[in-house]
């Protein structure tokens, strides 16, 4: 037996106890005559004493070479500690070693295992199998332990049957680009790893199995930035005999559940918002609504003079930053700066102070008067010891530069609290999207989507406005869910895909499995689909996932600790019918 106990159970209820104990040697405390080290395992820490009068001389000069990371197996007994640390669980005992085995030595570590550590980001991938030692990583993993338990829990609860779908399927021409993965059985033939289970899940539903759900890892060959990995973790639902509410009410119940269960925050009924006025009043699809600095239009009061950077706007719209009067001049430069950045293109920013006897001053005071500045007040809702900034421009464009802005100044007054939920619907979406390199429309979700009812007509006469019968779960300004009412007979799938730009050939080439199966009396339903790398982080108090990843990727889609992606050699290519290396 390797231990009676782990290092972070001990507790002075066990003083005079004999206990073995395993773990790995975290620092080491020498003072000539006695020896203290700090042993740690998953549990905890617990401080192990080794002293010249008590302690065999054979184990206390083991114990003097010692270093850090050395694993090693202890048995001694539990005494209580003269010095007590009520910083730690175990910190009133200590075990006074009578036996030490090493079990394994260890090269110095590349950087200090501690919850303050000096490696740099890239080291501590490298090594990630050192890093998870230390406590914020190996919490964190826990945590996502803790929430996927949760979520598994709940949906068993409500009838859901756990199913695992296929990892080797086919490449389809819609959504992000796809892994391939040769076959060397089928010469000149790809499988490709899945974006999603979404035609599995559809399929589950013509099979009868009413209420699916998958915890499953999903993949996609796109470009990368802190919350997107090449491979990720959904949670994978999808329901029969349901409408658009049935979906709404059973995953606002899991994510109500989940703050309560893991954060234990209780939300009352999510609020809902249409995709039109996200865009128009914070300017993306998933705002935060944990602060206000909603947008205000600005073109009936800002476009009557001569200032002809407004005139010629298509949008003119503004927000008023919360005591934003108390920026200097150089810092509000220093902002107007910072959105003409190339990550965010805006030409210029246009300020107005909201001073405290209730004047304005603006730096467009040649053009506008006190008149006009108090009805951007009014429309931004600007109060007094604000600052109001307004940009101008195409409205998509300058809707998310504004957007950006807003969550900037959101972030610097301390406005994103991670320790606060604000969870929303957002519905109504584009069923289209107008792609302008292609020149055609693009599904805005997929192509299974279905339209909103009595809306299927107007994909001929007006396509781009046709709403779909999609909805995404918005939390604090992140998409941690995203699903759909589908489509679920032969005849309206087809039309979609013809409007998709599909011929009727590759329809059927791509999808024909699924339309068919549409003919053996497929059933209505629709799902969602959560990011649960995600979902994790937001929970546990952060945006960026790949620190509740067990092994992330790197920016560049790099495993840096097993050095993948990496070149097959010649007679690996040849088994695949792949061209050589010239």
């Amino acid at each position: 037996m390797y231990r009676s106990h782990n290092c972070g159970e001990l507790r002075a209820s066990l003083i005079n106890t004999e206990v073995t104990l395993s773990g790995w040697v975290q620092k080491s405390r020498d003072k000539g005559f006695i020896i203290w080290i700090d042993l740690r395992d998953r549990y905890g820490v617990t401080q192990l004493v080794f002293d010249e009068e008590r302690t065999p001389k054979a184990i206390f000069n083991q114990a003097e070479n010692l270093g850090r990371e050395f694993v090693i197996q202890v048995r001694g007994t539990v005494i209580e500690r003269a010095s007590k640390n009520p910083n730690l669980p175990t910190g009133d005992i200590e075990v006074l070693v009578k036996e030490l085995t090493i079990l394994n030595t260890s090269l110095l570590p590349p950087f200090t295992i501690e919850d303050q550590t000096d490696g740099g980001d890239e080291l501590r991938m490298k090594y990630r199998y050192l890093d998870i030692r230390r406590n914020p990583v190996k919490n964190n993993l826990i945590f996502r332990h803790k929430v996927a338990q949760a979520v598994r829990n709940y949906l068993s609860s409500k009838d859901f049957i756990e199913v695992e779908t296929p990892y080797l399927i086919k490449s389809t021409p819609e959504g992000a680009r796809d892994f391939v993965v040769p076959s060397r059985m089928n010469e000149g033939q790809f499988y490709a790893l899945p974006q999603s289970p979404q035609t599995f899940k559809q399929l589950l539903m013509v099979g009868g199995m009413d209420k699916y759900f998958q915890i499953v890892k999903c993949f996609r060959d796109e470009d990368l930035r802190a919350d997107r990995q090449p491979e990720f973790t959904q949670i994978d639902c999808e329901m029969a005999f349901v409408e658009q509410e049935d979906i709404l009410d059973t995953f606002e119940g899991l994510t109500r559940h989940l703050l309560k269960e893991i954060n234990d925050v209780e939300i009352a009924k999510f609020p809902r918002m249409t995709f039109d006025d996200a865009m128009r009043l914070y300017g993306n699809d998933k705002p935060d609504i944990r602060f206000g600095m909603q947008f205000g239009e600005l073109n009936e009061v800002a476009q009557h003079k001569d200032f002809n950077v407004f005139n010629a706007a298509e949008l003119v719209v503004g927000i008023a930053i919360p005591g934003g009067n108390s920026l200097t001049r150089k810092e509000i430069d220093q902002l107007t700066d910072w959105v003409k950045r190339p990550q965010i293109g805006a030409l210029g920013m246009v300020y107005v102070r909201c001073n405290d006897d209730g004047s304005y001053k603006s730096s467009v005071d040649k053009f506008y008067d006190e008149t006009d500045l108090k009805q951007w007040a009014e429309i931004t809702k600007a109060k007094t010891g604000d600052l109001i900034c307004v940009l101008s421009g195409n409205t998509n464009k300058v809707r998310a530069q504004l957007s950006t802005l807003r969550m900037e100044m959101a972030t610097r007054l301390g406005l994103r609290k991670p320790n606060e939920f604000a969870p929303l619907w957002v519905v109504d979406f584009p069923l289209l999207e107008w792609d302008e390199d292609t020149k055609r429309f693009h599904a805005m979700h997929h192509p299974f989507t279905s339209p909103k009812p009595g809306q299927l007509e107007l994909l001929d006469t007006n396509p781009a406005d046709v709403k779909a019968n999609a909805y995404d779960l918005v939390l604090n300004g992140n998409e941690i869910g995203g699903g759909s009412i589908r489509i679920h007979d032969k005849a309206t799938q087809a039309i979609m895909l013809k409007h998709l730009g599909f011929t009727d050939e590759q329809a059927k080439a791509q999808f024909g499995f699924l339309m068919d199966a549409f003919e053996f009396g497929a059933p209505p339903h629709g799902g969602i689909a959560f990011g649960l790398d995600r979902l994790v982080a937001i929970l546990g108090g952060q945006e960026t996932i790949r620190d509740f990843i067990a092994f992330p990727k790197n920016n560049s889609g790099r495993d840096v600790m097993i050095d993948a992606p990496a070149p097959l050699d010649d007679e690996q290519l040849k088994e695949l019918h792949l061209k050589l290396n010239v």
